[in-house]
């Protein structure tokens, strides 16, 4: 019987995220762009952001909120704090975390050959199928959307 140890996900050791016996550790780099794709994902942000507001974000997502904030997106983080926070399950920080550390589970599991990307042509959608139960789709869990208290930057059309 053929018994498979997962490896953790490693880009680096800039940053940490546990869960059970997983350990996650991201490079600046790649955290920052995990955590931006994970508030586009949740709609809370919109296309890319800027130094500042990307510094904010990562601030939110580690440290679970914004104390001293370096753009509008920290003040804006601040005050909407009630409509972001609440039960950890619904929390804004919570799923970026939870975005950020399925991002690379899944691809940590591509990486080790237990799942494939697949393109579904019907959709226009990517997705993940395990090989060893006949490309069978994985189900993730839908992720809810922050839209109605989203950070909209006011940018010149200078920009």
């Amino acid at each position: 019987m053929k018994s498979t140890r997962r490896g953790n996900y490693e880009s680096g050791s800039d940053y940490v995220l546990e869960y059970g016996e997983l350990r996650f550790t991201f490079n600046e780099r790649d955290f920052t762009e995990r955590v931006e794709q994970a508030a586009v994902k949740l709609s809370f942000v919109q296309g890319q952001l800027e130094d500042p507001e990307r510094e904010d974000l990562v601030n939110l997502a580690v440290n679970g909120h914004v104390e001293n904030p370096a753009s509008p997106l920290g003040e804006h983080v601040n005050n909407s704090w009630a409509q972001l926070d609440g039960p950890s399950e619904r929390s804004l920080v919570h799923w970026l975390r939870r975005l950020v550390f399925r991002g690379a589970w899944l691809d940590q599991r591509v990486k080790e050959s237990e799942l494939e990307i697949i393109f579904d042509e019907q959709s226009q959608t990517f997705g993940y199928a395990q090989p060893d139960r006949n490309y069978e789709l994985i189900d993730l869990s839908p992720e809810p959307s922050w839209r109605r208290v989203a950070y909209r930057p006011e940018r010149s059309e200078i920009d």
